[in-house]
């Protein structure tokens, strides 16, 4: 077995055993009149992002609040249904926004903020939330790991300070790739780096 052989076969094994951990900073979803109001064009794609169809836009926008304002916020793409903002708890207290702990796309409810970008300004009406923690899988993954969409699991992380997070939503779907998203609170608490690894369990 040569060397190249010998690493495709260690990355089969961890990849049936593990399951890789992103780092979600701060962002933003747009709708396409959202898009055009702050920008005065659709969104156009930097780089793609990890989940299928999923990108960073060159767009980028300033997110204010009642205390204070984020500049330079990352705009992922494609443009969705509803505007969000998704920020960890401690961006929130910066905002002085009392932003709930939801899953992406459950924005009822939740309170709003105002945009800023190059063409123009959007007050978003609610959308503010700080993502749940969750895991993506695709359908053949969620058998191999035995667990089904939106059940709760826990997750091992094996990083530079491992912890045990509890409360991990698993999201299934045939349009994911497998991923661990934490947001920087939860990556900081851990001491994650990228290329660090998550084993989930019951």
């Amino acid at each position: 077995m040569n060397e190249q052989e010998l690493h495709g076969l260690v990355d089969a094994v961890l990849g049936r055993l593990f399951v890789e951990i992103e780092a979600s900073g701060r962002h933003v979803h747009v709708t396409k009149e959202q898009a055009l109001r702050l920008f005065g064009h659709p969104l156009t794609p930097k780089r793609p992002l990890s989940q299928p169809g999923q990108f960073l836009s060159n767009e980028r926008v300033t997110i204010l609040g009642p205390k204070g304002e984020f500049q330079n916020v990352a705009v992922l793409g494609p443009e969705r249904k509803e505007g969000q903002v998704e920020i960890s708890l401690t961006d929130a207290r910066t905002l002085g926004i009392d932003a709930p702990v939801r899953m992406s796309g459950n924005v009822s409810n939740t309170p709003g903020a105002i945009l800023s970008g190059s063409h123009g300004q959007v007050a978003l009406p609610q959308g503010v939330i700080a993502a749940r923690r969750h895991i993506h899988l695709p359908p053949e993954d969620a058998v191999r790991f035995g667990v089904k969409d939106k059940q709760v699991v826990r997750l091992r992380a094996f990083t530079e300070r491992p912890v045990v997070f509890e409360d991990v939503v698993v999201r299934v779907s045939p349009d994911f790739a497998p991923a661990v998203h934490l947001d920087y609170d939860e990556a900081n608490a851990c001491g994650f780096r990228k290329g660090d690894l998550g084993r989930i369990m019951p």
